[in-house]
């Protein structure tokens, strides 16, 4: 395409990344994803991630997932050598990553010394800089206790680590923002981010916090219905689910008109002097509204109500499981060209997304593996520290550095 450029939006842009976990892996990966030469370095044998779940095969398809379209680089920074040769790459990079406690030789102010316009984004738990991961942070906020059935006691943890996913676009967030910066004054900086202040600032966005000090009575458990607006989960005759949504006036009149439930709604409204087509008076009515709705969804098939909700263009979707979502929507396949299948080495062919952003000016990256554990040390060295062969060997000698071949052969000298 003419005028389209190759390369990602951010390429040029080096980073080393020291992590574990999610966050910081995704916000190195979505960095990557947008053209960035990210540089993920572990100890040798891998971090305490290497191996997390799922796996297949023994192989971690977590660790493959959020290291994609990164680089590599096994060394051992407990020794002294392993610490001048991260702080080489630090200062190669200009940018640094980070959720591991920096102290000491990796601390800010040890770093910029070698690189003044040093950016640092440095992800903790709680502001304090004390532990906390996304379970105990969304213990602590509150939507365990509007998760789940109505009149279930306890609290319910979520499945999505929401608060990790968005402090790590968040992270990424902050590096670009910083570069920026940089690329205006020529002054780095250090960023700091709490998982407990992502979690704390979406809170306040959505208005929970202002209503914990606002209204007297606590927000209560509603199922699978919407807090004041309507949307509910429903069963089709032939055992399907689905969810039917109505947040405006246009999207409640064509689901009325999808179900033909006229006379019900009018009768609704006459008999307690309300007008559904405002938000909250279909949250006020919900339990009434979803019996004639079951009535009529439970009557028919899913392929029945598929295509009158259709017609009518209901707000609504199918309940899939992620078998069911890989096996039947087009959405997650190569129709949708953020996916691609590609061969990840252990794992075998799959399919895997890139970044969700496409940019006008410039062809979206594709998706690629995740790298052996340690396959781009040598590589890395050499094009970023001109380190020689000799060199590599001297430091593969020592135990210093580690890895695998791209070939998967272990890392050794080079003849």
């Amino acid at each position: 395409m003419s005028g389209i450029q190759s390369g990602g939006v951010l390429s040029g842009l080096r980073i080393i990344e020291l992590s574990a976990f999610v966050a910081a892996p995704l916000g190195g990966a979505t960095l990557a994803e947008l053209g960035a030469e990210v540089v993920r370095v572990d100890p040798p044998g891998g971090g305490m991630d290497a191996k997390r779940w799922p796996l297949h095969d023994g192989e971690s398809l977590y660790w493959a997932g959020l290291n994609n379209g990164k680089k590599s680089v096994t060394i051992d920074t407990a020794a002294a050598a392993g610490q001048r040769l991260v702080t080489d790459l630090i200062a190669e990079a200009g940018t640094v990553l980070t959720n591991l406690q920096p102290k000491g030789w990796n601390s800010y102010e040890a770093l910029k010394v070698r690189r003044p316009d040093l950016i640092m984004a440095v992800l903790t738990g709680n502001p304090d800089g004390s532990s906390a991961v996304d379970y105990t942070v969304n213990a602590a906020v509150g939507f365990p206790f509007v998760t789940g059935p109505e009149r279930l006691e306890g609290p319910i943890d979520h499945v999505l680590p929401a608060w990790d996913a968005l402090a790590g676009y968040m992270l990424a967030t902050g590096i670009v923002t910083a570069e920026l910066y940089r690329t205006r004054t020529g002054s780095g900086q250090c960023i700091t981010l709490s998982l407990m202040d992502v979690a704390l600032s979406i809170t306040s966005h959505l208005g929970l916090v202002g209503e914990a000090q606002l209204e007297e009575s606590p927000r209560p458990r509603l199922g699978n219905y919407l807090y004041g607006s309507y949307a509910c989960d429903f069963k089709t005759r032939d055992g399907r689910y689905l969810i039917a949504v109505a947040l405006t006036a246009g999207q409640w009149a064509r689901l009325v008109s999808a179900t033909g439930s006229q006379q019900q709604v009018h009768e609704l409204e006459v008999r307690n002097g309300i007008d559904l087509r405002e938000e909250g008076a279909r949250f006020q009515y919900r339990e009434e509204i979803s019996g004639f709705l079951r009535m009529w969804i439970g009557s028919r098939t899913y392929d029945e109500v598929r295509e009158a909700f259709d017609r009518c263009q209901v707000l609504w979707g199918p309940y899939q499981t992620f078998k069911e979502l890989v096996a039947h929507d087009s959405r997650c396949s190569e129709a949708n060209q953020m996916f691609k299948e590609i061969h990840q080495p252990g794992l075998g062919r799959y399919l895997r997304a890139t970044s969700p952003l496409q940019f006008s000016d410039t062809e979206r990256e594709p998706p690629k593996p995740a790298p052996l554990m340690g396959e781009d040390t040598r590589e890395v060295l050499d094009s970023w520290l001109g380190l020689g062969g000799d060199e590599v060997d001297a430091l593969v000698a020592a135990g210093v550095v580690a890895g695998r071949e791209r070939g998967q052969a272990p890392l050794g000298p080079k003849h």
